[in-house]
């Protein structure tokens, strides 16, 4: 079982950016695929980036293809999401969650581990 936990989320003015982080520990983590998540106030939660277990591929949702990258350093156990241009609609919280049978899915219930999420508020 790998325990996830995110940082960098923060208060972003509209246009800025951030470095969201999720450091692994309890297995190795080129044992799974990895995605990022958010949920917005009273919204349900949304895939936003997804990464294959080696980070050769990727895959975003359209509302933050070419803002938004994700990338990994499984010596460092750790995935990054890079948020770049940053307005408002992507206030949430933002969740990392880990797929043992790395299905690089876009779907939520593919993914088995999750973290406890990091809040990122942009104000415009």
């Amino acid at each position: 079982q790998v325990q996830l936990v995110e940082s960098g989320g923060g208060l972003v003015q509209a246009g800025g950016s951030l470095r969201l982080s999720c450091a692994a520990s309890g297995r190795t983590l080129s044992t799974y695929a990895m995605a990022w998540f958010r949920q917005a106030p009273g919204k349900e939660r949304e895939f936003v980036a997804g990464i294959n277990w080696n980070g050769s591929r990727t895959f975003y949702a359209d509302s933050v293809k070419g803002r938004f990258t994700i990338s990994r350093d499984n010596a460092k156990n750790t995935v990054y999401l890079q948020m770049n241009s940053l307005n408002a609609e992507d206030t949430a919280v933002y969740y990392c969650a880990a797929d043992r049978y790395k299905r690089n899915s876009y779907m939520e219930r593919a993914y088995d581990y999750w973290g406890q999420g990091t809040q990122v508020t942009v104000s415009s």
